[in-house]
Formats: structure tokens, sequence, C-alpha cells
């Protein structure tokens, strides 16, 4: 939507603290908080944000390197907040954390970017084919569906301004190949202005898209009602997380947060997948960028990257920008999720976006709170979260955002500040174990220390369209988990000849568990990605062979038969359904177990 060009405001540079500028202006020139501006250094125009206003002054972040900034500098206001450009040709993107397309940076000024400088987000030369769907004189809600536009597998919805206080009557309209900027419609408020829209408009990233439109009735929050279905057993199972619900995946270095992010974005139910690589190492996020576009969809058939985009700051990238770029990332899902669309946003990590904050608070002088983080780094996390969410959209469709969210606490702490304001938050904690990584578990997800609040509160769809006895039998096997930790640790002071032989078979059915459910292995393109309905088909198979009652003429017999049967299943977990040598497998691991003691369902009927 066009917008009138505020009057030209300036102020002047009276301090500078590394990336924050302390600016003073005028009495007759207004300045708010979160406003944009623009330091002069020669020709160079940095980009800045107030953080903090009193009265006549105001401390702003920059967004780039500050040297050669000087106290008297000019700095131009925008009357402007720090905004996202919303429209076609996102999809596919790598940006910074301002929204800038890397790619185009590096075709127009190479690899090493000068400072000052900014690309439009969307593309401004590429052409969309723009259908109307709403005739001159009907009346649309605001972030109401005006017209589609074609983007790879998806109708991009062109919807009114979602700043609209009330209804815009559509008074012109047209159709056929235009640019994001040009003018595609025409409506008049209910004040009677007149007012041009394009194929994008932009949108303030610290504030909730949907905030104004759920307070008007236009829109809904609605409550998650079904998981995403990620492939990944041990999540799907035992640890899941709703469409359009929150987690977090906490771990030390080495872990594999990355590798298990990479599967979950790949193979997750969602339509669009949107990754903020907030300021975590350059190396990681080079092997993100190159490998989602020669990743094959699962999905569509084609690129993972058609559907994806990557918000890139990162760790060598300036501190203040890696603050911003979760908001831009939220922004987008946002945008997209008011499509109708299933979006899962997942930014790596939060731990890095709390330390610029940090770095920001220190140097306005804040007063600290643990750990030196500001006093408001819970509500601020409180924040980023509840910005997920089903959304009944103007239209009548509904979306969903799920955000997931990694954290890197220094040295594996899970007590430190930023973990802890997650747990407080979010609604499933998959917390990854050094222990387990360095045994080559993956993923390493402790099932000892994880939980989802979900699982019960998605009962009813698991009763519905899995297993009637679904949560209660889950909870059988977690309790079976902790029944062998509690066993194990009692071998490592007793050793097996401490324990009955009745504990021993307890332990070797965890294990079997363990082994042959809760991993997976991530390079292989059967096990890698297991569809809800044989992870059904494999844990009634499973929680059959550890409730049979086994006979063994010792520890020795039991603990070869579980080893057998572990590699028996770990080749039907490898087996495509259907095969030959899925079919086989199975056999041997029913005739197997039968040898010993177990009962196969049918023949438990007919008992």
């Amino acid at each position: 939507m066009s917008a009138e060009q505020p009057p030209s405001r300036t102020a002047k540079i009276i301090g500078v603290k590394e990336s924050l500028v302390l600016i003073q202006v005028d009495e007759n020139t207004p300045i708010m908080k979160n406003e944009l501006g623009y330091i002069c250094v020669g020709n160079e125009r940095l980009k800045a944000e107030v953080l903090r206003v009193r009265r006549r002054t105001a401390d702003m972040q920059v967004f780039e390197d500050t040297r050669g900034v000087k106290v008297g500098d000019k700095v131009e206001l925008t009357g402007e907040m720090l905004s996202a450009v919303l429209g076609p040709g996102l999809l596919g993107q790598v940006f910074d954390g301002l929204l800038n397309p890397l790619h185009a940076l590096a075709d127009n000024y190479g690899f090493f970017l000068p400072r000052g400088i900014s690309v439009p987000a969307l593309d401004q030369k590429k052409t969309w084919h723009f259908e109307p769907v709403v005739a001159v004189g009907a009346k649309v809600s605001p972030g109401g569906v005006i017209g589609t536009v074609p983007e790879g597998e998806f109708k991009h919805k062109i919807m009114v301004p979602f700043n609209e206080p009330e209804p815009v009557e559509i008074t012109w309209t047209r159709s056929g190949e235009m640019g994001v900027d040009e003018v595609a419609a025409r409506y008049k408020t209910s004040k009677g202005i007149e007012r041009d829209m394009t194929l994008s408009q932009r949108w303030a990233v610290r504030k909730p898209i949907p905030e104004a439109l759920i307070r008007r009735r236009y829109a809904e929050r609605l409550y998650p009602t079904e998981p995403i279905t990620t492939a990944t057993r041990i999540i799907d199972t035992f640890f899941p997380i709703a469409q359009g619900g929150t987690g977090c995946i906490p771990g030390p270095f080495g872990a594999g947060k990355t590798v298990l992010q990479s599967c979950i974005a790949r193979y997750s139910t969602v339509d669009i997948v949107i990754i903020v690589a907030c300021g975590e190492r350059a190396g990681e996020v080079v092997e993100t960028i190159t490998e989602y576009p020669e990743a094959k969809d699962p999905r569509t058939g084609g690129t993972l990257m058609d559907r994806t985009i990557i918000i890139c700051n990162t760790s060598s990238m300036p501190v203040a920008a890696r603050e911003a770029s979760i908001y831009t990332g939220i922004t987008l899902g946002e945008y997209f999720r008011q499509m109708g669309y299933h979006v899962l946003l997942i930014a790596d990590s939060t731990s890095r976006w709390a330390q610029a904050m940090r770095e920001t608070s220190g140097r306005m002088e804040e007063i600290p709170g643990e750990e030196a983080f500001p006093a408001y780094l819970d509500s601020s996390v409180k924040n980023i979260y509840e910005r997920a969410g089903v959304l009944r959209c103007p239209d009548g469709s509904t979306g969903s955002l799920t955000m997931i969210g990694t954290v890197s606490p220094a040295g594996g702490n899970f007590e430190e500040p930023v973990t802890q304001a997650t747990l407080g938050t979010v609604k499933t904690f998959l917390g990854l174990s050094a222990d387990r990584a360095y045994r080559r578990f993956y993923p390493a997800i402790d099932p000892l220390i994880s939980w989802s609040r979900y699982l019960d509160q998605l009962g009813s769809w698991f009763t519905g369209n899995l297993d009637v006895n679904w949560v209660r039998d889950v909870k059988s096997m977690q309790q079976l988990l902790e029944q062998g930790d509690g066993i194990y640790q009692m071998m490592q002071v007793t050793g097996e000849e401490g324990i009955t032989e009745e504990d021993f078979i307890t332990w070797q059915k965890s294990l079997l568990l363990d082994m042959v459910y809760l991993q997976q292995d991530a390079f292989d393109e059967i096990d890698a990605c297991m569809p809800r309905e044989r992870q059904l088909e494999s844990f009634r198979l499973l929680k059959g062979l550890i409730d049979a009652d086994y006979r063994f003429k010792d520890k020795d017999e039991g603990r070869g038969f579980f080893t057998e049967l572990t590699s028996l299943y770990k080749n039907w977990n490898y087996s495509a359904p259907g095969s030959s040598e899925f079919e086989r497998y199975r056999k041997e691991i029913t005739a197997l177990a039968t040898q010993h003691g177990y009962i196969t369902p049918s023949e438990a009927q007919s008992s």
C-alpha cells in the first residue's frame, strides 16, 4: 500500500558507545521507541533503531559497524518502525536479519559488503500474474483476500492491509502481469479515503500481525487440536509438538541440534519452513544454505528450498541485527499463516539472540538480572513464543505457526537463565544429552529429562486417529525407560550378579525400546522418515514384544535373545513397507520371540 512520506526530521549524535549511539532532538521534533533512523557518515547511511527515549535524548542501536561515527553526526529519523516487506517472492530466498537478500547483495557488491548498503527484499523487476477474486463494490475486511498470485505450488494471497481499522470497499481492480510495487487495486475506507493497493505491504516486525484483527473479531485464535508429524519417532510418539504449538531443543555443542532441526524441517507435515540462523557459526549456516537447494523435498518432489525462507545472521555479523532477525522471521511466519498455510519456524539459536540483548542492555547501563542478562529476558522470551498459534483467518481458512527454538546453554547447563525462561514458556522440551551423543545415539534426545504437555492435551486426537489406548501405552513405555535406568544405575554398583533375573529382563526390554524405537538413522532414506502410520504399526509390535513374559535358562540366554531381536528389528526399520525384506524380517522377529514365550495378538485372541 502506498503511504505519504513523513516530513524530514533530524537529530544529532551526542555520544557513541560501540554499536550504541546517543542522539538528541530539538523540542519540536517528536521521536518514538523502535523508530527507524539513518546515521549519516559521509556518503554512507547506517540503519539504526531507537531503543529508549528520555525527554529530548534517545538511545539507538546501529545495525552495522560504527567505525567513523562521531559526536555531531546527523541522524535522519523516518517516523517508521523497523518493518518487513511482505509480498510474493519471499519463498526460496536467503535474507539477513534486516531482510536484505544476500544473493542480490553478493551479485551487486561482491562478498565483502560495504556499509550502509541495502537491497529491496522483493525483486523489483520480476512480474507476477495477479488474479482478483472480488468484484468492484465488494466489502472486504482487514486481512481479507482481494486476489491471488501463483508462487510455485502455493497461491500467494494478496490481502487488504492488516492495519485498516474497518472493512473497506473495492473501487477498482485489474488482472494480469505486474510487479510487486504496481497498483493492483484501489479501495475506499470507511472515512471515504481512497487508497492504492500493490502486491506488497509493510509491517512493523515487533508487532504481531493478527493482534488488532483478533481484537476486532476479524480473526480468531484457536486451540491447537492436532500434532505435526516430524517423522522422528521419539518426538511424534513420546514428546509430540502441536500444530501451532511451541517447543525447544536445548543441548550442548556436538549433541546434534543442527542435524535434528534439518530432519524436522525436511519431513514435518507443514507447508512452509522458515529458518532463522541467529548468531550461529558461519560454517553451520553455510552448510544449511548449500544443503537446502540441493535436498529433495519428500512432499513435492522439488527442492526443499522452494518452500523455505532462511534468515541468516551469523556470529560474524553485527550483533544488533541478530536481535532483530528473530522478529523478522516471526513476522514472515505470521504473514503466511494469514494466508491459511501451516508454517514451521525454527530459531537457531535463541541463546545467541539473548546474548545480543545482554550486550545491548549492558551498553545502555540497565540494571542486570541473573548472569548479566536483562531483567526483562523472561518476558521477551514469552513474547516471541506467544506469537505462535493456530488462527482462523478473515477469509475463513485456518493457518498455524509452529515455533521450535534451539538453545545452546554454555557447558550444557540447563539451569542457565535462557533455558529456564524458555522452559517456562514452551510446551515441549526436547533435551539433548551429551552422553547419548557421545555414544552415537541419534537423535540424542534424553527420554528421562524431556517432556511434552501436548501428549495429554491432544489425547482425543491420538485416541481417534491412532489407538484408543495410545496415551496410556506411551506412558507405560516411558515408565519402562525409567525402570530400566534405575536398574542400570544399580548395576553400576553391584554388577549383573546383584540384580534379579526379572530386573535384568526389564532392563533388556528398556534397552530394546531405546535401541530400535528411540533411535533412528538420519542418513538412511527409509529409517530417517517414518510416517505416523508405520510408527503406529511399529509401536504396536514393539509393545507386544515388551509385554510378553519370556522364559530363559539364565541371563546369558536372555542377553543373546535381546541382542538378536534388536538386530532383526533394526533391519526391519531399514526395510521399505511392502517389500519382501519388510515381511521377512517381521516374520523372523515374531518367530524368534515365539521361541521364548511370546504370544502373537491372533493367538492371544483365540486363547
